[in-house]
């Protein structure tokens, strides 16, 4: 019996500490009280929100599955199985918590509203979109509903649609975690950024600690070309969080920008440190060394960046790809260059800019044929495009096929006919044509000439 009461007392001081945001006291607590009674859901599910709210996810997932193994019908607990297995970022297994919640109880709208999330984070929006509806029927004014829906209509680029979700949530909810802010960020999508700007302030008056908004705030601002500002933000991440990577990388970013060179390298060299492996950093850094001819530490860091995309080319986006093929064409680094290019035009095969950058990539290492060919797809998808003329000029001519290069000059001419780059081609083809002339003569005639 005594036991019993102690483990009474431990549940009761794990409330008091929860509620006061001592989750490493209340998760003491709750495992003394689970030592003496191992028995009790209810201690095992608040032992899954107490690690849940701390940011283990992982662990509380856990806890949640021993609630579930002693009350297997408790719906609470399965939707809270559903909801932090999406926080973990595991919406497969969330759908199924979701859907056995559901399924117990289909009209829980909270539980709908955690479906719409798993449903558009697996990118089954039509699936998300009639439960929203199906929510809205049963109860129109959650603010969850809208919120969750909202997420689905960015992720289709339905941008006006997610906003009107959004201020359906804030008006329901203005406490609701970050509403503001994902307001914002829907208006900055939208390009109103002045709209945005606002916002992330409304959003940082009510939580002026937000590190996520204070980052978000400050990349607005950078776009807006408010630079001074945007510095501030990161700036004060870094008082409440001075090993805040993505802070320092911001503000490496920004010196960058500006041409503070020193500074860019104090802070990019800070993240290097902190994350080796945080995205955009070795580029950045690159860029840095290009920038000041110090071409051997640019090529070293382009070469591992290089590895990575060897090894996982999945895990680039295109914008990172076209930054660093630029980046290996700037730094001499042409082989390389082509596998980055190649990648980019196979993902993007109307993009005329990948595949004039294939071409140069080509024409740099000596592989003519591929070049041209990369070339003349860069025209037919931009017709008037004087740089890709004048290279698949210049390789012509190299080839041999001068008829071919004076076409193409022609038509870079009527586009640019001040062009200094193709008056000197020109020049050379005129060179070209008459020492073929020249050797076309005979021995004799040449003498005399």
């Amino acid at each position: 019996m005594s036991d019993w009461f102690e483990a009474e007392h431990h549940v009761e001081r794990a409330h008091e500490a929860y509620e006061a945001g001592l989750w490493d006291r209340a998760e003491s607590e709750l495992r003394q009280a689970l030592a003496l009674n191992p028995y009790q859901a209810e201690w095992y599910f608040n032992l899954g929100l107490t690690l849940d709210a701390a940011g283990r996810c992982a662990e509380a997932l856990d806890a949640f599955q021993h609630a579930l193994d002693l009350d297997p019908d408790d719906v609470q607990t399965l939707a809270s199985l559903g909801a932090t297995a999406l926080r973990a970022d595991k919406p497969e297994l969330a759908l199924e918590w979701l859907t056995r919640a559901r399924e117990k109880e289909p009209t829980r709208v909270e539980t709908l509203a955690f479906l719409i999330d798993a449903y558009a984070r697996l990118d089954r929006h039509e699936d998300a979109e009639a439960v929203y509806y199906e929510g809205l029927h049963l109860d129109a004014d959650h603010p969850l509903l809208y919120a969750n829906m909202a997420e689905s209509l960015i992720d289709r680029n339905e941008l006006p649609k997610a906003v009107h979700c959004l201020r359906e949530a804030a008006a329901r909810d203005p406490g609701m975690a970050r509403i503001h802010a994902r307001l914002a960020d829907a208006y900055a999508d939208m390009g109103r950024l002045e709209r945005a700007r606002q916002l992330y302030l409304c959003e940082l008056r009510t939580n002026p600690g937000d590190l996520e908004t204070l980052l978000d705030l400050g990349s607005l601002l950078v776009e807006m070309n408010r630079l001074a500002e945007a510095g501030e933000k990161f700036r004060r991440v870094l008082e409440l969080d001075s090993a805040n990577v993505d802070a320092h990388f911001s503000l490496g970013d920004l010196a960058l920008r500006q041409a503070r060179h020193h500074d860019a390298e104090r802070s990019l060299g800070l993240v290097m440190r902190l994350d080796p492996e945080y995205p955009h950093v070795r580029r950045r850094l690159a860029r840095l060394w290009l920038d000041r001819g110090e071409l051997l530490e640019a090529r070293r860091l382009l070469r591992r960046e290089m590895r990575d995309v060897r090894a996982t080319p999945a895990d680039f986006a295109v914008e990172d790809l076209i930054e660093l093929g630029e980046l290996l064409l700037d730094a001499r680094l042409a082989r390389d260059s082509i596998a980055v290019w190649t990648i980019v035009a196979e993902r993007r095969p109307r993009d005329a800019e990948a595949w004039h950058h294939l071409s140069v990539a080509c024409f740099q290492t000596g592989e003519l044929n591929r070049g041209l060919a990369a070339g003349r797809r860069a025209v037919r998808l931009r017709p008037r495009s004087p740089r890709t003329l004048h290279n698949l000029a210049l390789a012509s001519v190299q080839q041999g096929q001068l008829d071919r290069a004076a076409s193409y000059i022609r038509k870079a001419s009527r586009i640019e006919p001040d062009d200094h780059a193709l008056r000197r081609l020109r020049l050379t083809l005129w060179l070209h044509r008459f020492a073929g002339l020249i050797g076309s003569l005979p021995v004799g005639s040449r003498r005399r000439r």
